[in-house]
């Protein structure tokens, strides 16, 4: 909770290949709520693990404000990366990111940032928001972890959100409770912020290969896909999907033919693929591996329908991004 005239400092823990969009999500509310309040409330650090320029997933580079290791009085420390984010020395710097919390800095991390947030060892325990397009990746790492689909999860001192816009919902949750609603209210408007999300908001997840997102999709062809996405690893007959959602399997074919322009079998397919391409892309599992991870009995298949929907093989995608990396293998695709 943040307390009227209180300065309070956040902290941005860049990794290369980091989100850019979240950081002037996380800034411009912040330096807006300091010019109409007429006084600085927040004050902020762009903090790099050296003092070296970090150079974001837009190839746009950052001068650190201070190293990670000489980094002291700050309420609030965020990490910002892509899922693959690593630091030079892990060893110093997770052992310094157990000091500040020991020392009762609040912890969170934006889009990918999850990710080095979780492997530096101060998440157990704690709910974390993951960003969709990262949640197969980020499961298959950290089995023992609970994810949740909410754009912001607070979790006692542990805050983390799963993309740029809901990290301006949350700067404006923390200028409404260090000035005010009127205050907050004038920044969204600034900004033309079309709405106020908190802790609980469910992400938009897009209904894949359609112009439309999966909370308006009819209610059976909701929960069929909800019903999908719980068995990836082991797939459920169309047939049972029908019984469970309590319509025949013709009807339910109609209706997703309708909705989504697919039928149930080829989206469900089409579902266990896009998770395939996020270990692809963000795990280093073998293509085996990724197979039985996502219901294929072995590699060969599911390597033909993945080359057949994404017009390359995973070997060759996995390699063509490598390509793309900016340094300490950290992805430059980033939300």
């Amino acid at each position: 909770m943040l307390k009227a005239d209180d300065v309070k400092t956040l902290g941005f823990l860049v990794l290369p290949g980091f989100p850019m969009s979240c950081l002037t999500s996380a800034i411009e509310p912040l330096r807006a709520a300091n010019e109409i309040a007429g006084r600085k409330t927040f004050d902020w650090l762009v903090v790099g693990e050296s003092d070296e320029p970090v150079v974001s997933s837009a190839h746009v580079s950052f001068d650190p404000d201070v190293c990670l290791d000489a980094l002291e009085h700050v309420d609030f420390l965020f990490f910002m990366s892509g899922p693959t984010g690593t630091f030079h020395n892990p060893k110093s710097a997770y052992g310094k990111i157990r000091r500040l919390d020991r020392q009762g800095i609040n912890l969170g991390g934006f889009s990918g940032g999850v990710f080095p947030l979780t492997r530096s060892g101060v998440m157990q325990g704690h709910r974390c928001s993951v960003h969709w397009c990262y949640q197969a990746a980020y499961e298959a790492e950290f089995s023992e972890m609970e994810s949740v689909e909410s754009v912001i999860t607070i979790d006692r001192k542990r805050y983390t959100v799963s993309g740029a816009s809901g990290v301006f919902d949350l700067m404006l949750k923390f200028i409404d409770e260090a000035l005010g609603s009127e205050i907050m209210t004038e920044v969204a408007c600034w900004f033309q912020h079309p709405l106020v999300r908190g802790e609980g908001v469910s992400q938009k997840i897009p209904t894949l290969n359609s112009a439309s997102t999966a909370d308006m999709l009819p209610d059976a062809v909701s929960k069929s896909i909800q019903l999908f996405a719980e068995h990836i690893e082991d797939p459920i007959l169309i047939s049972d999907v029908a019984r469970e959602v309590e319509t025949s399997t013709r009807q339910l074919v109609r209706s997703f033919k309708r909705s989504t322009g697919q039928s149930p079998q080829r989206y469900y397919r089409m579902m266990r693929l896009n998770q395939a391409r996020q270990l692809v892309l963000y795990s280093n599992e073998t293509m085996t591996e990724v197979a039985l991870a996502t219901g294929f009995y072995a590699a060969a298949p599911m390597i033909r329908h993945y080359t057949e929907l994404f017009g390359m093989k995973p070997q060759e995608e996995r390699k063509n991004i490598n390509i793309f990396r900016v340094r300490d293998n950290s992805a430059i695709p980033s939300t």
